[in-house]
């Protein structure tokens, strides 16, 4: 009798069931769909990343204004846009202007707020 086989002998003493192979079984089974769902999660992540680097149509960051109206600004096909929201209605406020180097990296480093 081997180590690896787990046994019991009953009254007639003939042995029982064995629970290692059964132990082995669940576990392949739990590894096997722990594999399925990574692989699920990595293509929905690279599905979703590849629609975020696609350009056409992302929200910056949106403004509540109350009573449903909003102020948002949107990315479309690389333009900047600040938009106004109200129920039933879009409007466009102004196109906005990428920001400089100089003013990004003064908003980062907080000189903006010294001067």
């Amino acid at each position: 009798m081997t180590p690896f086989v787990i046994a019991q002998a009953d009254a007639t003493g003939l042995p029982g069931p064995q629970l290692l192979p059964s132990m082995w079984q669940t576990t392949g089974a739990l590894l096997v769909v722990l594999a399925l769902l990574g692989a699920v999660v990595w293509l929905l992540r690279r599905g979703v990343m590849a629609h975020r680097k696609s350009g056409a149509l992302a929200v910056e960051t949106a403004l509540p204004l109350g009573e449903r109206r909003s102020l948002a600004i949107v990315t479309v096909e690389g333009r900047r846009l600040l938009i106004g929201l109200a129920p039933g209605q879009v409007s466009l406020v102004t196109e906005l202007q990428p920001p400089s180097f100089e003013q990004s990296l003064s908003r980062a480093t907080g000189e903006a707020e010294r001067t």
